[in-house]
């Protein structure tokens, strides 16, 4: 390889890179999508061509998009909420009749964490997505 085509490895720093947007496959779209919004109190945008997207308040959007030709294979989604919205998302799920969990394992129904001196739940969303909330992110070593 030419050396003015050879690339040199320079880490970006973290804080120039973030997440744009991800796209999280559903069976109907627009359930997947009110379901999440309406547990953290968020809007469902307008259609972009084949997504429905909900935008978060870091500039990160999720991009709904419908798979009917296959099963959904579930993934994991943590949201970091505002502690004063926590119980109002908790009771959100209540309302709809969807079982919160403490632990990813699902062992503690109706049961929240206490993490990391904050509160966390874990739940499906109507695809079998893990869905959690918390209100401290993680404290990684």
């Amino acid at each position: 390889m030419p050396h003015d085509q050879q690339h040199t490895h320079q880490p970006a720093s973290p804080a120039t890179v973030q997440l744009n947007h991800t796209a999280v496959h559903a069976s109907d779209r627009h359930l997947s999508a009110e379901f999440i919004a309406g547990v953290l109190g968020l809007e469902v945008g307008a259609p972009f061509g084949p997504f429905l997207p909900v935008d978060l308040g870091n500039g990160v959007t999720l991009d709904y998009y419908e798979k009917r030709d296959e099963p959904i294979q579930s993934q994991h989604y943590a949201f970091l909420v505002p502690d004063e919205e926590f119980d109002t998302m908790i009771a959100r799920l209540e309302t709809v009749g969807v079982t919160y969990y403490a632990d990813p394992r699902r062992t503690e129904p109706g049961r929240i964490n206490r993490l990391f001196g904050g509160r966390g739940a874990y739940f499906d969303d109507p695809d079998g997505h893990n869905m959690e909330i918390m209100t401290r992110p993680y404290i990684r070593p």
